[in-house]
């Protein structure tokens, strides 16, 4: 695992870079996971095996530093991934985000479109409002969380048998998880939903088979975006069938550039 210096809060984002042809592909985790446990399995499938890919942990999450002066807004989390693609001398990759990484990838692309060539977003938050995670963690206040909300919401991932996920969630800081979900699902203008479809590049917003029928199948069509599905999955398709998202992923990148 690598390190990157995170100068503005003095802190260590942590990442895989796994060799392998270009363009690279960067994978981005959802609220309360880390790219280092939830994406091994999709990444090791077919021609993915043969590319350079990223697997990041934001700040706060995962195998990376846990700072408290660092505001982990969506804004925040997408510059961190700018200056690590910078650092790391990376252009045009092609960009996986599920759930809040789908949104941070987005905004990455908004912000600073020659660091993404390709975006495949897979049931990203795309308008405000309180997500099945995101709602009742940023209900609660930072201090209630702190003190309880977290232990609470763990418990109700284990009553679930998410127990992948719980292991992510008891490494996330609990002052990380409740700033993110709190700007997750802020009102900003412009939403990511209308980011999304003002960037001029191909887009492909992912589906698990399971929360289908979704109105956005057809207005994402309609406004230029790819829509695909992963069959016999809900929204943890890395888990349902990585097999599945990892064809989806193979089909929307351009072809590799070998020397």
């Amino acid at each position: 695992m690598h390190t990157f210096h995170v100068p503005s809060c003095n802190a260590y984002l942590r990442y895989h870079d796994l060799p392998g042809s270009g363009p690279a592909v960067v994978f981005l985790h959802g609220l309360g996971s880390a790219s280092s446990s939830c994406f091994p399995l999709v990444v090791r499938h077919g021609h993915l095996a043969d590319r350079r890919t990223l697997l990041i942990d934001f700040l706060g999450f995962g195998f990376s530093d846990r700072p408290h002066s660092f505001g982990y807004t969506v804004e925040e989390h997408a510059e961190t991934i700018a200056l690590l693609l910078d650092y790391l001398k990376v252009e045009r990759a092609v960009v996986i985000g599920h759930s809040m990484g789908g949104s941070i990838a987005i905004n990455l692309a908004a912000r600073r479109l020659e660091l993404v060539a390709n975006l495949v977003i897979a049931e990203a938050n795309l308008d405000p409002g309180a997500g099945k995670v995101s709602g009742p963690i940023a209900a609660q206040t930072e201090a209630s969380f702190i003190r309880s909300g977290k232990r609470a919401f763990l418990r109700g991932v284990i009553s679930e048998g998410w127990l992948d996920y719980a292991g992510t969630v008891q490494a996330a800081d609990a002052i990380a998880m409740h700033r993110s979900a709190v700007s997750l699902i802020a009102r900003r203008s412009p939403t990511f939903r209308e980011q999304l479809v003002s960037i001029s590049i191909p887009r492909t917003f992912i589906f698990g088979e399971k929360n289908l029928p979704d109105p956005d199948t057809k207005w994402l069509s309609e406004h230029g975006v790819n829509v695909a599905v992963v069959a016999g999955a809900g929204h943890d398709m890395m888990t349902d069938n990585p097999m599945g998202l990892a064809e989806i992923i193979e089909a929307a990148l351009p072809p590799a550039r070998h020397c």
